[in-house]
């Protein structure tokens, strides 16, 4: 079966070469690199990688994530992040896509909060053009936005990075409404990589099994993607990559034909098709 990390952040053991910001948030030692990222593939039969650019680290620095990408195109695909409130924006995503294998670009609210906002829109408006895919990263409160961007940019393939953040608690029931409403436009996918992030527990989180099955059962197997959260020693600690892997190789009850959809076929269609 063909199985397809959509969702890791590296993180570049030079720091003179490539320094952070501020207070970034950092993964323990010795974790989050691309060569940690490869080892934990190589080990756990993941045959491509999707690498996020990593806000939190690097804000819209992208130059570690568009040189590992670069580096590696037969298993990996570059994910950027650029500013909304920068005019020159829609230019770098043409060179990021030109020449440094990237295949997507994780949007964001503006600075003033807004999802639906011309900048916003002159890097879909891009990103269609050039046949990349959006992830889009907002809570339940931008849903109203989204919609309106997701019926205009119908062509446009979308990725929920995290399903709207979906967690165990009292905001669970209302945001897994507004996840299954998003459904319905077919242009959006659910990346289930809540699990380890939402969930009360550790593995093998159970409280979050049933949203997953109610989001997987509102969008098609066609249209999810499985994604580790690597390094899951900084973003999901109470889990191992083998576990995440595990939970949807495994422990989930899904169909042989849709756990090959979300483990590797749907995002092999989005990124490295």
């Amino acid at each position: 079966m063909l199985i397809v990390d959509t969702h890791a952040h590296v993180y570049a053991p030079d720091e003179a070469k490539y320094p952070p910001i501020a207070q970034p948030l950092r993964p323990p030692a010795g974790t989050g690199s691309f060569a940690h990222l490869r080892r934990e593939t190589l080990a756990h039969g993941v045959a491509k990688a999707c690498l996020v650019q990593t806000s939190t680290f690097y804000r819209f620095d992208n130059r570690y994530t568009m040189d590992c990408s670069r580096a590696a195109p037969g298993w990996t695909a570059g994910v950027c992040t650029l500013s909304p409130d920068d005019p020159a924006s829609p230019g770098l995503l043409r060179r990021y896509a030109a020449e440094f294998h990237c295949r997507g670009m994780r949007s964001i609210p503006a600075a003033d909060g807004r999802l639906d906002h011309p900048g916003v829109r002159a890097l879909w408006k891009t990103a269609a053009e050039l046949g990349l895919v959006i992830n889009v990263l907002v809570g339940r409160g931008h849903a109203a936005e989204l919609g309106r961007l997701l019926r205009e940019f119908r062509t446009l393939r979308v990725v929920l990075d995290h399903c709207l953040n979906l967690k165990a608690g009292p905001e669970l029931a209302p945001t897994l409404e507004t996840v299954q409403r998003l459904a319905a436009h077919p242009n959006l996918h659910a990346k289930l990589t809540f699990l380890p992030t939402g969930s009360a527990t550790g593995y093998p989180c159970a409280d979050m099994h049933e949203p997953c099955g109610k989001v997987v059962e509102a969008y098609g197997a066609n249209r999810c993607v499985w994604g580790s959260d690597f390094p899951l020693e900084l973003w999901a600690p109470r889990l191992t990559y083998a576990q995440h892997l595990r939970l949807f190789a495994y422990e989930l009850p899904f169909r042989h034909s849709d756990r090959a959809q979300i483990l590797g076929g749907t995002a092999a269609r989005l990124w490295f098709s």
